[in-house]
């Protein structure tokens, strides 16, 4: 432990690994310098490039001649500001640890250094990690110490410019300030004496030499804190032949910098502690910008492109942030959004750089343009067959370059969460693909590419004169084929084709009056979250994307829930659209047939083919958008217990049985859903917010097994088919014991939770449900509190009570529209009115809505576009214009 001193505390003040998940602005950050282009080897900055992208890293060097510049007076050695102001910044980043490993002292070097707590300082070559370290020397270790300062004593006497330092452990021998000859004359007495002890390990520096009683090195220093901290890697910087023993223990992605001239086993070298403080610049600006992400693009500015088999994210100037492959719920292929460029994306801009003029929806389909002076581009997602691929349809991301200006296209595509290296391969016209598991090519008539190695890995970039290729260049990302053959049917026809399909089903839907557009659009982007090889819908299209910025609530929304699911196909229905929620009731009849009969063992989420999840996992090697960690895949909830989710499903069931008449498979679901409850209503459960806290009696849980049983026997009634008199009696039974638990006298409404006294935004459901009358006071006293207790301006947040997760989150759309519909039913439009305007201003410049929106930074949080947050519009648009004045 370094002493602690009124400017530098001990090391053990600090904890054992650096945390925090939120930029610090530290002190003297502004005077970091950044090196200029050619100031340091360009093999060198790569090497950097790659270190700071691993999880945790451990960056440690040598004090003298590296952080300070080598002077005669070894009390004078003071760091250069611009080595303080770089490590001070290191030391504060989060999953990042700094080291300073000296020959000198502990007390010096904390004296010396002035460095802060954050930074761990190690004295005498490696042996002093703790100022009490000498008190805990054995008894012989001390006398050996103190026999060997007197030989050295009797050495050095009388020896001009000859200096001994007293340690610990050791006594150093500088001769710095001496005559060569007299330097010569003590080092060969020292080898030949005390040196030549047994019990005494020597270490030679420049114009020193040590004699410790313990046998340590930095090597060995270094090993220790790569233990202690855990580190993925290490950056170790030193000039001194006692710093090769470092260099010697370094390994894997580990890497070693040389200070000045001389062998050395380190991979790189700089020429001068200046140049290794510029190093340590380039290494904060790169890591820092890998922690909390490069862009951070504001989350509801991305736009989502579907075609019904997968879904792609468009940044506002037209960066393929995020597409999976070979399904939506499978890994990324450009991962962009969650870890910066290395993690792979697919990006056209003018030569000339510049803000896009603007971006949007095509209407009424699911195509983008982003406009530029000179150059516009046009996505959109095809799946018609490639020539050349048997039939099969795959996927294709068809990007169409026009206009009269100059282009630059990069192509870095990075499968596997850019986990796994390929190689891009020219042939015919485009590239192939090489070393995914998937066949994919990117077909790109006339383009010359730049194949480049980036750090094993390849990218392509190319320059496009638009005005020389006549004013137009296809670009097909082709999904499934590495074909790069020329289609059957060209890019105008193909996008005439995907075009016409969704104008002819926008065409199809009933659209209400109130916010027709946005309504429209959130109709669109729920199409376009289902799978439709299965039925199944996503929650969201991406995974990982944070509750709040730099905080750990980061979830994977890329699968299917059957409650989810269930009110996006009700949303669909109500909008006229009924052939997405048929084949999810297909889905879902898969799914209970493989519970072997036990419908109540329904899982609360599957993959979207109806197949169970495997365990929930976490990606170190990616930073998560805007430094939020941990990027999940999988879900942790997929093991809960959730009795709310039969309710949506029956509801489901009984709104197309309004419409239609029910088909067998729809009875046999709905008795399936009655059933599950019927079982285990009485049980606690998880909820729908998925707490990961243990199982209590949620109000909304029964309520939903309320509902489910009621939306049977009003299906049986409306279709005049026999109801069986113990769904009346459980439907009886459950609303008595909801309606008497799940009340709070103190506070005087329905609550989260039986003898729980906190609000929930879901408890408005004891009215939306019709379980209680629209004027009943317990109701109108529950709208009240939700109002009271979480509403924030535009938003209403799901709830207040301890989830047993650290940080906090944003406002939820879904509850937003919650509320609006209890403003509605509960005679207060003009207040429902205003809610949904507000809640239409948090989309994004596209119309797309994300999970969450904080009402503080006015900014979208959670994954996106995501399917409660478009229901809930599309529900409150509906009702705004059913009960229209």
């Amino acid at each position: 432990m370094t002493e602690p001193t009124a400017d530098r505390p001990a090391n053990s003040d600090r904890p054992a690994v650096p945390t925090g998940l939120a930029p610090v602005s530290g002190a003297g950050l502004s005077e970091v310098p950044l090196p200029p282009p050619d100031a340091l080897d360009p093999s060198l900055r790569a090497a950097l490039a790659k270190v700071a992208r691993v999880p945790w890293l451990l960056i440690a060097c040598d004090y003298d001649g590296t952080l300070a510049p080598i002077v005669e007076d070894p009390t004078k050695a003071a760091p250069l500001p611009e080595a303080v102001a770089a490590i001070r910044a290191l030391a504060a980043l989060p999953q990042t640890a700094v080291a300073v490993i000296s020959g000198r002292a502990l007390r010096d070097l904390a004296a010396l250094s002035r460095l802060p707590s954050e930074v761990y300082l190690v004295g005498s070559h490696g042996s002093e990690f703790d100022v009490g370290f000498v008190d805990a020397l054995p008894a012989d270790r001390l006398r050996l110490r103190a026999e060997l300062y007197d030989v050295l004593q009797e050495i050095v006497r009388d020896q001009p410019g000859i200096k001994l330092e007293v340690k610990p452990a050791s006594v150093a021998v500088h001769t710095r300030n001496a005559a060569r000859d007299v330097a010569e004359r003590v080092v060969e007495a020292v080898r030949s004496g005390p040196a030549s002890w047994a019990d005494i390990q020597v270490t030679h520096g420049k114009e020193v030499v040590e004699l410790s009683v313990i046998t340590t090195h930095k090597g060995t220093a270094l090993d220790t804190l790569r233990t202690q901290l855990s580190a993925s890697a290490v950056v170790f910087t030193g000039d001194d032949v006692t710093d090769e023993n470092a260099f010697a223990h370094l390994h894997g992605p580990d890497v070693g910098v040389k200070v000045g001239p001389g062998e050395t086993a380190a991979q790189y070298r700089v020429d001068d502690p200046m140049d290794s403080a510029r190093m340590l610049a380039l290494l904060l600006q790169t890591r820092r910008k890998w922690l909390f992400g490069e862009r951070a693009v504001p989350i509801e500015r991305h736009s989502m492109l579907a075609n019904g088999r997968t879904v792609a994210l468009l940044t506002p100037d037209a960066r393929v942030s995020w597409l999976c492959h070979p399904r939506p719920d499978s890994a990324a292929l450009f991962a962009d959004l969650l870890g910066g460029a290395p993690a792979g994306h697919f990006t056209i801009a003018p030569e000339r750089g510049g803000l896009p003029l603007g971006q949007r929806y095509r209407p009424r389909t699911m195509t983008i343009e982003t406009r530029w002076s000179g150059l516009t581009v046009t996505d959109f997602l095809d799946h018609t067959p490639v020539a050349g691929a048997n039939g099969d349809p795959g996927n294709a991301l068809v990007r169409v370059l026009s206009g009269t200006g100059r282009a630059v296209v990069e192509f870095a595509p990075r499968p596997e969460f850019g986990q796994v290296a390929i190689r891009l391969q020219p042939l015919g016209d485009g590239l192939v693909v090489l070393g995914s598991a998937e066949p994919m090519a990117l077909y790109s008539p006339g383009v010359e590419w730049d194949i480049i190695d980036d750090g094993g890995t390849d990218s392509a970039r190319a320059v496009v004169d638009l005005a020389a290729l006549g004013g137009s260049l296809p670009l097909e990302l082709r999904l499934g084929t590495g074909s790069t053959e020329p289609h059957t049917l060209d890019a105008a026809q193909r996008q005439a084709a995907t075009e016409n399909s969704w104008n002819d089903w926008a065409n199809s839907l009933k659209l209400p009056g109130t916010a027709r557009d946005a309504v429209l659009r959130s109709a669109l982007t729920l199409r376009g979250l289902w799978y439709e090889p299965s039925g199944g819908f996503m929650a969201a299209a991406t995974t990982s994307l944070p509750e709040e910025l730099g905080g750990i609530r980061n979830w994977d929304y890329r699968y299917c829930w059957p409650r989810d699911a269930a009110l996006t196909g009700r949303a669909l229905v109500d909008l006229g659209s009924f052939e997405e929620a048929e084949a999810l009731l297909a889905w879902m009849l898969r799914v209970v047939e493989h519970t072997g009969g036990h419908p109540e063992r329904l899982h609360p989420l599957y993959n979207l083919d109806g197949t169970e999840l495997g365990p929930e996992a976490v990606i170190e090697t990616l930073p998560g958008y805007a430094g939020s960690r941990p990027v999940r895949v999988g879900n942790a909830a997929n093991r809960q217990v959730q009795l709310d989710v039969f309710g949506p499903v029956a509801d489901l069931i009984f709104a197309l049985g309004e419409v239609r008449e029910p088909a067998a498979a729809d009875i046999e679901l709905m008795e399936n859903m009655v059933e599950a409850v019927a079982r285990r209503w009485h049980e606690p459960d998880h909820g729908l917010w998925e707490a990961r806290r243990p199982p209590r009696h949620y109000v909304y849980s029964k309520v939903m097994c309320w509902l489910t049983v009621d939306r049977a026997i009003r299906l049986f009634e409306r279709r005049t088919r026999e109801v069986p008199a113990e769904w009346l009696t459980l439907r009886d039974t459950i609303a008595d014991n909801v309606l008497t638990h799940g009340w709070s006298e103190e506070a005087g409404a329905y609550s989260v939770a039986y003898d729980e006294p906190e609000p929930d935004a879901a408890a408005l459901w004891i009215g939306l449900s019709g379980l209680l009358p629209e004027d009943d006071p317990r109701f109108l006293a529950t709208v009240l509190k939700v109002e009271a207790d979480l509403r924030s301006g535009p938003t209403v947040y799901r709830y207040r009570w301890d989830d047993g997760l650290p940080g906090r989150e944003g406002g939820f759309h879904l509850c937003t529209s919650w509320l609006i519909e209890a403003y509605l039913r509960t005679g207060r439009r003009a207040d429902a009115e205003e809610l949904f305007e507000q809640m239409l201003a948090c989309a994004g410049p596209t119309g797309l809505l994300p999970e969450e929106y904080d009402p503080e930074t006015e900014r979208g949080l959670g994954n996106h576009p995501q399917a409660y947050s478009h229901l809930g519009l599309v529900r409150c648009a509906l009702l705004l214009e059913q009960r229209a004045i």
